[in-house]
């Protein structure tokens, strides 16, 4: 991640997140609807994290610190075998 983190609000939860994981922000706060996004939130409130995929198949997860904060964060998947 860069340092040049920003901060989204998302369905009244503030979420930090890099510009590059802006399109899963716009996917949690555009796209699906604030019960749907709020599924993710919650389960990363309970576990620490949530993974989820957009609708260009780029991955994310959403992280919980224990401060109490999230954050979101574009994952690299692996392409394969090796």
């Amino acid at each position: 991640m860069t340092n040049q983190m920003k901060i989204a609000d998302v369905h009244g939860y503030k979420i930090c997140y890099d510009p590059t994981a802006i399109n899963g922000i716009n996917y949690l706060k555009y796209d699906l609807s604030a019960v749907e996004a709020l599924v993710f939130i919650k389960y990363a409130q309970m576990y620490g994290s949530a993974q989820f995929e957009d609708d260009k198949d780029r991955n994310y997860t959403l992280v919980k610190s224990a401060d109490g904060k999230f954050t979101l964060v574009l994952r690299k998947e692996s392409s394969g075998w090796f």
